[in-house]
């Protein structure tokens, strides 16, 4: 059972990043030269996927200006024989079939995911959220998708999160079927470490059989009175067993300031025009000598 497409929620109001994100959306901070939502797509593209959905919202447009053609741009890199850069953005605008959907206010994840229904059809599909960057030789998309044609049911990517960000997580319970597969029992969105039943999370990756649709549609508005994800899922694994599976990858979470400075060092270190510069900025750690 291949799974071919994707859904890309980005409606949410970047909060976390404001003044920014006022204007500009998260998903397009840039990681050196590249807009996070651009690795998120790369992910997905190198995980087998061709059909991509982008859930948007209000000051949104740049996501859609920044995988279109450019005319202008390219016809000035023609002009000048930038033929390289030319090539670099010409590419953008043909990594995959793209469409996009605008979430008319940001009620939840479940809400944004709902909105992809007749696009998605009868098919299974892979969800992707837009602030989170995770690095593999395997895509973290591809080793959930794996896992899915194997088991047949709806996979969600979990890892250990530390104890003071449980409450901003969907935690898990499950039974640990290998080293890194568990067979789901509950998942409770952002529970107060007291209410945790452990301290395993899921994160932006997700690959879905057609049925959560219906469950979107029958749970009550949830948790910070949004239609919650993890309340589908709950719903789901009702019906047919749901699995969670610790992924292979480092991630980075770019909604969060740390999270996305993070990244920005760890890309310049591994940038090969960069990486010696970087390090020994680093190295010498001037930020660190003096507080004023």
């Amino acid at each position: 059972m291949d799974v071919k497409k994707a859904v890309i929620p980005a409606a949410g109001l970047g909060t976390r990043f404001l003044p920014v994100t006022k204007s500009m959306p998260k998903e397009m901070l840039p990681i050196i030269d590249k807009p996070v939502i651009h690795y998120v797509v790369e992910e997905a593209i190198a995980s087998g996927i061709d059909d991509i959905i982008f859930i948007t919202g209000r000051n949104k447009r740049s996501i859609e200006d920044y995988f279109d053609e450019s005319p202008e741009l390219e016809m000035h890199l023609s002009q000048r024989n930038k033929n390289e850069l030319l090539e670099m953005v010409q590419e953008i605008s043909s990594l995959a079939d793209i469409h996009y959907i605008r979430q008319k206010e940001p009620k939840g994840l479940g809400d944004a995911i709902l909105t992809a229904e007749k696009h998605i059809g009868d098919e299974p599909f892979a969800v992707l959220l837009g602030d989170d960057i995770i690095t593999n030789n395997k895509p973290c998309t591809k080793q959930l998708i794996e896992k899915f044609q194997y088991l047949r049911q709806s996979v969600l990517a979990v890892e250990e999160v530390p104890s003071e960000k449980v409450s901003s997580y969907g935690i898990i319970s499950g039974n640990l079927i290998d080293d890194s597969l568990y067979s789901l029992e509950e998942i409770i969105e952002k529970p107060a470490i007291s209410e945790a039943p452990s301290n395993i999370g899921t994160i932006g990756r997700y690959v879905f059989t057609p049925d959560i649709f219906d469950c979107i549609k029958k749970i009550d508005i949830g948790h910070g009175g949004e239609v919650q994800l993890t309340d589908a899922i709950r719903l789901l694994n009702k019906t047919q067993q749901v699995y969670a599976y610790r992924f292979t990858g480092n991630r980075y979470d770019t909604g969060d300031k740390l999270g996305y400075v993070k990244a920005i060092i760890d890309f310049a270190v591994k940038n090969e025009d960069m990486e010696e510069k970087i390090k020994e900025h680093i190295k010498c750690k001037p930020f660190l000598q003096s507080r004023d």
